[in-house]
Parts: C-alpha cells; structure tokens; sequence
C-alpha cells in the first residue's frame, strides 16, 4: 500500500486498516522507495511518505492515534542526505521515546563519503541495501529493536518516570555512602577468610578462583559481576544440556535459569551457595559502583533481553544489588515462578529508599542459609 502524508492527512481516514493497525508492525519508508520495494513482501505494514517532515507528521499521528511507535524507519539516501539526517538528530533529541525504533539508512551503493557521514549520527543503527532487505530484514529488525531497548528505552523511563528530587537525592547520598563505608569494612576485615577460600576453590578443581561475568544492572548498564566459582570449568558450555531440569516456568516469556542440584556444581562449590559465601566477592563491585548492597539482582544478559517490555523494564529502574526484597521472601523456594520475582523487584524498584534498605538489610541474615540446592 503506498501512502503519502500531508500536514493536513488523517490517518485514520488514510490507513482502510485502522482496526488491526494497533496490532500490526509499520515501517515508515521515506524518499522514493516505493518503486524498488513496493513489491517486497515484508509481514508489516508499510508507509511511504517523501521527506523528514512527512515523516514525522506520520509518527506524530501513529502516537496519538494509536499510541504506537513504528517497528522501523528506512529512510533513503539522495543529494541531500546530511541535511535531513541532521533534522532526525534535532527529531530524537525532542522525541526521546523514539530512540528505540531502529533506523536504516537504504542505498544503491554504500561509499565511503556516506559511511565517514553516518559516524556523526549515532540513531542510524546500519546502511542496507536492496539485498539486505530482501533476505535479512526480519532478523535486523529485531536484533536492532532489542539493542535499542536496552541501551536506551530504560535510562528513558528512570528520567521520565522518576524525576530527582531533594529527597531523593539525600536517598542516594546515603545509599552510596553506606555501600562504601560497608564494604570497605568487611573486605577489610574478612581478607584472611578470602584467602581461605579462594584456596579451597583451586586446590578442589581447575579453573579460576573467581567467576566473571557481564550481567546487566540498573538502566540495563552491563557490568563485570563477581563471585567464587562454585561450578566445574566451562560450565556455561553444558547449560543447553541442563534446560529441562530449570525451576522455572519458561511458558511466561521472560526466562531465569536456575537447577536444583545442578551437577555442574562442585562439593565445595554447593556449600559455598548454601551459605551465600560465593557472593562476597560482590563487595568488590559495590566499592566499584557497579552494584549496591541492596537492589534487584543484576541479569544474564539473556534474561535481561527477554524483560524488555515497558512493565517489566521497571525492574531495571533499581540500582543492582547483592541482597534484596527477592532475597528475603522467596529465595531458595521450588515453588517461585518468574513472575512471582519480576513482581517482587518492580515492587523493590517502585519503593525503594534507605530506610526500606535497611529493613532489607536486617532480614538478609535469616534468609543466608538456603532451604535448597539451587
């Protein structure tokens, strides 16, 4: 279907398919495109419109109308390229929810001139050409889509939905002046203890004494995250084989990994988990920054990417924490679904101050020593 906007088009006279739109994915085409691609099969519905201004008038009314951003915009290159690619930067800038649709830039033949132009703007996720679209648009998509959510739908919403005000920032003040002191503290005090363990943990099996791995924390900030290694080397290899044994229910859509008696844990290792000791070398990320002491545990990034919707983004709106309101109500537990946890950290997120910080802190104790393998 071709369409061309006016300032004075209503688009819901225009689009004959208004009922389903609201379900359906748009790609908006700006320029002359229809002719080439008209005829492409996409599984979207698709808006051609002429230049940057139409274009926006169309977004414009898509939100209002609809309450929805399009699934992508392909915009293509002509004589006057850096112009218009100028006035999308000004767009996004006043627009910020907008970010997030991935942005392609279509062209015949890609120089080196419209590569050395494109660095200077950072919303253009890829330069594709007629082949590209024809066999490799779907993955793209939703590779960029997902991208995008990350890096920047969150730090959106906490600006947006969390405005800072004085108390909140007596909050933060406190909140890291806390971690600092305590961790600093404990590291202190506990370094022979350390040692201990990190003895332990080379003499019973090969591999590193400690594991690191990116997990994704507050505003989906993806960090290094330390622990003990509790697992045989390349553990992270045999975790396809292990999928059936997962407690927890994956028909939800957003997946956490986790085994009850997972074999891939050593002797030393499970005792280690029992007693949460393989968590201390968190404090280490707390002194860094990466993590408070309370918070919402920070993720996998594969679980991170699959809790990228606008409800569940809200857990991500939390600093990464080493203890927290999951922690202490239903750590250890069979019974917990994904849902029950991605409730409890939004509840977490929604509500935390120091204060609630502090009652976190002093019901950690109790829940330390598990009532599970996991």
């Amino acid at each position: 279907m071709r369409m061309t906007t006016t300032p004075e088009l209503n688009l819901l006279t225009e689009i004959d398919t208004s009922r389903h739109i609201s379900n359906e994915r748009i790609i908006i085409f700006i320029g002359n495109l229809h002719a080439e691609l008209g005829e492409i099969k996409t599984g979207c519905k698709s808006l051609f419109v002429s230049n940057f201004e139409e274009a926006a008038h169309t977004m414009k009314q898509l939100m209002h109308s609809f309450r929805k951003q399009p699934s992508l915009i392909i915009y293509k290159a002509d004589n006057n390229y850096e112009a218009s690619l100028a006035a999308w930067q000004q767009y996004f800038k006043g627009h910020p929810i907008s970010r997030v649709v991935p942005f392609f830039l279509y062209t015949d033949q890609i120089s080196d001139s419209l590569k050395a132009c494109i660095r200077k703007y950072s919303f253009v996720d890829e330069i594709i050409t007629k082949d590209c679209f024809c066999n490799q648009l779907h993955q793209k998509i939703s590779f960029v889509n997902k991208y995008k959510k990350l890096v920047a739908l969150s730090p959106v919403l906490a600006v947006e939905k969390t405005p800072v005000d004085r108390k909140q920032q007596v909050n933060t003040i406190l909140k890291r002046t806390f971690d600092i002191v305590v961790a600093g503290c404990l590291l202190v005090l506990i370094s022979p203890f350390l040692l201990i363990i990190a003895a332990i943990v080379k003499l019973e099996s090969k591999g590193a004494v400690f594991y690191a791995a990116r997990r994704a924390g507050k505003n989906y900030q993806v960090f290094k995250f330390y622990k003990f290694r509790t697992m045989v080397a390349n553990a992270d290899k045999q975790l396809q084989q292990l999928t059936h044994l997962n407690q927890y229910d994956a028909n939800g859509g957003a997946v956490f990994y986790k085994v009850s008696n997972d074999p891939r844990v050593t002797r030393f290792g499970s005792f280690l988990r029992n007693t949460s000791l393989d968590e201390i070398p968190q404090l280490f990320n707390v002194l860094i920054g990466d993590m408070s002491l309370v918070g919402n545990r920070p993720l996998p990034l594969y679980e991170a990417t699959a809790l990228t919707t606008d409800d569940w983004a809200q857990r991500f709106l939390a600093p990464a924490g080493i203890t927290g309101l999951w922690q202490i109500s239903k750590r250890g537990k069979k019974e917990m679904s994904a849902a029950e946890r991605i409730e409890l950290d939004i509840n977490y997120s929604q509500k935390h101050t120091f204060s609630y910080d502090m009652w976190i802190m002093m019901n950690t104790p109790m829940a330390l020593v598990q009532k599970d393998n996991v």
